[in-house]
């Protein structure tokens, strides 16, 4: 059977572009029943590259962040290149960290669907690279960040000492580890104060629908109030384990995959999209920061304008 040719552009794009495989290096697709179809477009992208190429299949696990099977877990540390496309994401696992910790290069791919890896995938990463590196340069060092945007948001975060983070996609060093799709530069805020109008992507509703949006307030980097009753629910649920935390204002991310024309409802692509900025509740201590909570949650605000101490920073569009 061959190749769903839809599936081989963006295939081509996380081998040769993202992971940078080469002919003498051993790679490994670690995949799940539901996610076969994109695992075996991978692996044969692989095979054309590399002898040294094998598939990894399991039945799909159910959270994300459980520690896959024992044998999984074996194969993840022992190739050059790891990509693993599943139904629930191993980013936060031990396998995965144990493998990058070995110098494998890894890329996961969560709640992968085949709409989102072509629309994220067939990407140039090396422009989106180049869009990380302009938003970097406009933000790194001020000490003020505003996000307007015309459905309400106006908030002022405080970076302080926190660094900047981006996320290219271009995963060439050993032990480098990136999501795929990708494209997004953030930082974990040490204060902020204003208002987010979520009116994209937020859990656990996906896409909201034109007139639905998510509002909070925010006071000195907490959130205050949530203005919908099912992520006021799950936060809620987070503050009975861990308090005050869960009501941390996590993260500011700013999107820059010019490839992503539309949010489809996938935070792992929607929040990507070029022109777009995310704001996150919850943890931040795996982005630079120091609160731990059992959630993060991000919500999507479309058509922002960002100023890094009073000047507009100018945003990749589509």
């Amino acid at each position: 059977m061959s190749m769903n040719h839809d599936l081989r552009a963006p295939a081509e794009t996380a081998l040769k572009q993202c992971m940078g495989l080469q002919s003498g290096e051993s790679c490994c697709i670690v995949t799940d029943d539901e996610r076969w179809p994109i695992g075996k477009a991978l692996y044969d992208v692989a095979c054309e590259i590399t002898d040294d190429a094998t598939i990894l299949c399991y039945p799909p696990g159910d959270q994300h962040g459980e520690e896959p099977p024992k044998t999984v877990e074996a194969a993840m540390a022992e190739p050059d290149v790891l990509l693993a496309p599943t139904t629930k994401s191993l980013s936060h696992t031990r396998a995965r960290s144990n493998a990058t910790a070995a110098g494998v290069r890894a890329a996961t791919l969560p709640e992968i669907t085949e709409e989102v890896f072509v629309s994220g995938l067939d990407a140039d990463y090396e422009s989106i690279r180049e869009h990380c590196r302009e938003i970097l340069a406009g933000v790194s060092g001020a000490e003020q960040i505003r996000v307007t945007a015309p459905s309400g948001t106006d908030i002022t975060l405080d970076p302080g000492d926190r660094e900047w983070l981006e996320d290219t996609g271009i995963v060439h060093e050993a032990g480098a580890f990136s999501n795929l799709p990708a494209g997004e530069v953030f930082v974990s805020p040490m204060s902020a104060d204003g208002r987010v109008v979520v009116n994209g992507t937020m859990m656990p509703h996906g896409l909201l629908d034109k007139s639905q949006t998510v509002v909070f307030e925010v006071e000195d980097g907490q959130v205050t109030s949530i203005e919908d009753d099912a992520v006021a629910e799950q936060v809620a649920a987070a503050a009975e384990e861990v308090g005050d935390a869960a009501y941390n204002l996590a993260e500011l991310g700013i999107g820059t995959n010019v490839a992503v024309e539309r949010l489809v409802g996938s935070v792992l692509l929607d929040e990507k999209a070029g022109g777009t900025v995310h704001f996150a509740i919850g943890d931040d201590a795996s982005i630079g920061g120091d609160v731990d909570a059992p959630l993060h949650l991000d919500g999507i605000v479309r058509d922002p304008t960002v100023y890094a101490d009073g000047e507009e920073v100018p945003l990749p569009t589509p």
